[in-house]
């Protein structure tokens, strides 16, 4: 079976995680090639892989822009290649794909009703006009797919309700050996600033700066957590800048940058900056819980990450979260800044709790498998393509695999 993957919209965050595990699976499967259309960063980094292809294609800018390009540039692509099945990984897929097409559908915050009432607050109202677009193709893109799937059952729910059409559900991964694999210790300014709050109770949250991860609930509960603690130090570790106004999505921190020093607890507030994949492991074994007061998911990648390196982890109540950890986390209402400072003087307060929800985290993570989840991708595909062969006989799976792999020698 040859696979032709769109990774187009991938350039930093989850989108880019994803392609970073996806690809060396994808790679190691006999009798599958894959023809990937990506960024020129991304066939840099991985060089050259096993029955993978690269089509470099340069960033097109805008969403608009991107949309028009791989509608009209892609098809073309895919027939050159002699694919057999288009991944579409960016919430966007192809109006009139040449070959059966899977959409991975992946953003929460065109069904969020929190995100809007949220954007209206901040009076943000071009990213509300922007989400509100992007979220209009990516409705229509779920009628233009053979079969929309999300990376959570909670996530495929909404979707059908939002569209009407069943939504099919393969759970993202977790690869243990890539995540703890890195052997280099952490950067000299990271490790200096975790070794200067070493006698502290340490916090994480491993987020870029995004509203729908709800800052401002967690900053709030700070003050609070330090009265239910008194006499001991507690400090919050982002990795991010909440000072920088260069942030992915257009998020603005300027208003949670002023809530920190208007409660008082810039020292409590430890930037790191963007962390590098293969650092993060020394950082979660370093702190004490992992929060996240998001009210907006599909997945929730550093949820897997924490409970696999042995954090307890207190968590908003949403569906995607109680889907992802069950009964290894205690959860809070999403904007209680109260509940989340509660939950966590619990967990410091009690060790036992705390090695309890460490051991039941770190059995839970083993069920999270990026090999299953290409195997579960891979075995869609075949479905799909069986039934299109039965409906029309002509068209048959090109399986000649001693042929030579189709590797595009330009640049669009």
């Amino acid at each position: 079976m040859h696979l032709f993957l769109n990774g187009l919209a991938a350039s930093s965050g989850g989108a880019l995680t994803y392609l970073k595990n996806v690809i060396p699976h994808l790679s190691s499967k006999t009798g599958l090639q894959t023809t990937i259309a990506a960024q020129p960063f991304l066939r840099q980094e991985f060089g050259t892989l096993p029955r993978i292809s690269f089509v470099e294609i340069p960033n097109p800018g805008s969403v608009a822009r991107r949309f028009w390009h791989e509608q009209t540039v892609l098809p073309q692509l895919i027939r050159k290649s002699g694919a057999d099945v288009l991944l579409s990984t960016g919430n966007i897929a192809l109006r009139k794909s040449p070959v059966p097409q899977i959409l991975l559908s992946r953003n929460s915050l065109y069904t969020s009703a929190d995100f809007f009432r949220d954007l209206h607050a901040r009076r943000d109202y071009r990213l509300w006009i922007d989400t509100k677009m992007r979220g209009a193709i990516a409705k229509r893109s779920i009628s233009w797919a053979d079969c929309t799937v999300a990376p959570t059952q909670a996530f495929a729910e909404e979707l059908r309700v939002w569209t009407g059409h069943n939504i099919a559900t393969i759970h993202h991964g977790f690869d243990h050996r890539l995540f703890f694999g890195g052997a280099d210790p952490l950067p000299e300014d990271l490790h200096r600033k975790l070794e200067s709050n070493q006698n502290a109770l340490r916090l994480l949250l491993v987020s870029q700066y995004n509203y729908y991860r709800n800052f401002e609930t967690l900053l709030r509960a700070l003050p609070i957590l330090q009265q239910q603690l008194p006499g001991r130090k507690l400090v919050l570790f982002l990795t991010c800048t909440l000072g920088s106004e260069v942030h992915p999505g257009q998020f603005r921190s300027n208003k949670v940058s002023s809530l920190v020093h208007r409660l008082g607890i810039k020292t409590q507030v430890i930037e790191l900056g963007a962390v590098s994949y293969h650092f993060l492991h020394h950082l979660y074994r370093a702190c004490d819980v992992y929060v996240t007061a998001a009210y907006a998911e599909t997945f929730a990648h550093p949820l897997v990450e924490a409970m696999a390196s042995g954090i307890p982890i207190v968590a908003s109540d949403i569906p995607v979260h109680r889907e992802i950890c069950d009964d290894t986390a205690l959860y809070f209402e999403r904007f209680s800044a109260n509940e989340l400072a509660t939950q966590v003087a619990r967990v410091l307060g009690s060790p036992e709790l705390g090695c309890r929800m460490s051991e039941s985290g770190k059995h839970r993570s083993a069920g999270y498998s990026w090999e299953k989840h290409v195997d579960a991708l891979l075995e869609l595909s075949r479905e799909m393509l069986a039934k299109r062969n039965s409906a029309n006989p002509c068209h048959s799976i090109n399986a000649n695999l001693d042929a030579p792999a189709f590797r595009p020698e330009f640049t669009l």
